[in-house]
């Protein structure tokens, strides 16, 4: 087996690899100290296995796993993390094993083991997407950011730079400061990532960040627009207009 070690921490590679020393099948292909590397080392190396810090600047671990299913690729996870034992937990319903910092040598090697099982699992066998992983560990809170990849270039919008969303089949397109991003995932799917007191549905094909909101205009009876603060006009539907009333009645 082919691994990647990722994590930020130099120590916190070496105890790994020390771990892995023992496990003379598995071959450390390479040592990443951020998620751009660690994309990079995939591309590179095409591993089976990868050992992966989830609280990483820049690229967390849950990011850096959805772009690479993103890509088509999805190696057996051990995630490696100093998250707490309770947001954690949520794994273990997921069918993913973790190692909680500092872990000793029995769990490691458990934790190996279930990564072999998990790989070697008929292909029938499913395997959460990470943005269900993302979601257990939140333990509800909202997405701070997205990414989004295309070819060699990888984008992170903050929240707080996202206009509106828009539904294009099994895509999204998101605006963010005058610019358009495409992104694989449905519309219902992030709606139910997000912040619901900072992004509202306002049409089965829009969801809009209320902070750009500057009015709704009725042009007739059936047809209102959402205009936000660059005079972009997005269509409102009936169920989105009462979906901003009650927002507007319970401020």
């Amino acid at each position: 087996m082919k691994a990647l070690i990722i994590d930020d921490e130099d120590l916190a590679r070496a105890v790994v690899r020390e771990h892995l020393s023992a496990h003379p099948d598995v071959e450390v292909a390479a040592e990443c100290a951020n998620g751009f590397e660690a994309l990079k080392a995939a591309a590179q190396h095409q591993p089976d296995l990868i050992f992966l810090d989830i609280q990483m600047p820049k690229l967390d671990g849950f990011e850096v796993l959805e772009l690479l299913e993103a890509e088509g690729k999805r190696p057996a996870v051990v995630f490696v993390t100093a998250y707490d034992q309770h947001a954690m937990r949520a794994f273990e319903a997921h069918a993913v094993d973790y190692l909680l910092k500092p872990f000793s040598k029995e769990r490691f090697d458990a934790a190996l083991a279930k990564a072999r099982a998990l790989q070697t699992a008929a292909p029938a066998t499913p395997t959460p997407a990470a943005t269900e992983l993302a979601a257990a560990a939140r333990q509800g809170k909202p997405l701070e950011r997205i990414v989004v990849k295309d070819g060699p270039k990888v984008t992170v919008v903050h929240l707080d730079r996202l206009d509106w969303v828009q539904a294009q089949d099994d895509y999204v397109l998101l605006r963010t400061e005058g610019k358009n991003l495409l992104k694989q995932q449905t519309l219902a799917s992030l709606e139910s990532q997000l912040d619901p007191s900072c992004f509202i549905r306002i049409h089965r094909s829009y969801i809009l960040n209320l902070d750009r909101l500057v009015r709704v205009e009725q042009d007739t009876k059936e047809h209102r627009d959402a205009i936000l603060r660059d005079g972009t006009r997005l269509p409102v539907s009936r169920a989105g207009f009462q979906r901003l009333r009650e927002l507007w009645e319970g401020a």
